[in-house]
């Protein structure tokens, strides 16, 4: 870990040219005592970092230390810092290990080819944490330590003992065979196996992790975007589950969508969208439609339009009565 940390401070320096002892010490997460500690080593090493004095004084490198990566355009390097943007992996635990990977891409690239393409990158804006609404992001918490011992497990093809505490139940020990791990929306998942049958955990619910010595029971290889759609079906099929058709105007459609479990079908209708969509329950769908008001139409089942009805007519007397 301290290599990587001695390689991280270089290539901040490489990039900001002086930072003071405070600032390293931010971003590399220690301690202002380790990166002088770091600073030491360095020099002892021989790289020409050296300290500049005073109030605005800090750390800097001696220029020209630095080798270039080649063979990289500017799209290419611009692809790069794209995909170092997206927050997905903070899902994984591996939002440190971008950063610092990212940092290392970075300085490789030849200079004509840094600056124009961290400027463009700077025009380019991946997966805000709020929308346009400001509704921000659900963020997953998930301990760097759990996340790190649940990637070896999958990565190394071992069983897995996690300690998960499943909606509504208290927390249990289980022991899985861990297949890939799965990304929707910033919520991680990991697909596995259990006693033969096919298990999804939230990520955000394994409390404590153990990868075992033993080989996981599952194939060699594996589709998973196959087997995330197979357990979406299953998962949109099963429980108490509600299945609704209606015309919905296009402007409102990703409301919709957002708040609904599953598009099922979907249809252009006369200016409007004819859709089969799926809801948690009765309770859920009477509320995702009512929401939609006059922009959305329940066709089916009848139950449904009986209760946007009634629910209507209540309102219209309401506010019809004279105070």
């Amino acid at each position: 870990m301290r290599a990587d940390r001695l390689v991280s401070l270089v290539l901040l320096l490489r990039r900001h040219g002086q930072l003071s002892a405070a600032t390293l010490a931010r971003e590399l997460e220690v301690s202002t005592r380790t990166v002088l500690r770091d600073i030491e080593a360095l020099s002892a090493a021989g790289v020409p970092v050296y300290a500049e004095r005073g109030r605005h004084g800090g750390f800097a490198l001696l220029p020209g230390f630095q080798t270039e990566l080649t063979g990289l355009n500017h799209d290419e390097a611009l692809a790069l810092l794209v995909a170092g943007s997206r927050r997905g992996t903070q899902v994984f635990g591996l939002g440190s290990s971008l950063a610092s990977a990212m940092l290392k891409v970075v300085d490789a690239l030849p200079e004509s080819y840094r600056l124009t393409a961290a400027g463009a990158a700077e025009r380019l804006l991946i997966d805000p944490e709020i929308d346009l609404l400001s509704r921000r992001a659900v963020e997953e918490e998930l301990p760097d330590a759990v996340a790190a011992e649940v990637r070896r497990a999958v990565f190394a093809g071992h069983r897995l003992r996690i300690h998960y505490e499943a909606r509504g139940q208290t927390a249990e020990w289980r022991t899985v065979d861990p297949i890939g791990l799965v990304t929707v929306r910033e919520q991680g998942y990991l697909l596995a196996g259990k006693a033969g049958e096919d298990r999804t955990y939230r990520l955000s619910r394994i409390l404590a992790a153990e990868e075992l010595d033993e080989p996981a029971q599952r194939p060699d290889r594996v589709d998973l975007d196959r087997a995330w759609q197979e357990r979406s079906t299953r998962f949109r099929t099963g429980g108490d589950q509600v299945a609704v058709v209606l015309r919905v105007h296009p402007a409102r459609r990703e409301e919709l969508v957002g708040t609904a479990l599953a598009v099922l079908a979907e249809e252009p209708d006369d200016g409007w969208l004819r859709m089969q969509v799926a809801f948690q329950d009765s309770r859920h769908a009477e509320w995702a439609l009512w929401q939609l008001s006059t922009s959305a139409e329940a066709l089916e089942p009848p139950w449904l339009r009986a209760a946007l009805r009634d629910r209507a007519a209540a309102v219209a007397a309401r506010y019809g009565e004279e105070g």
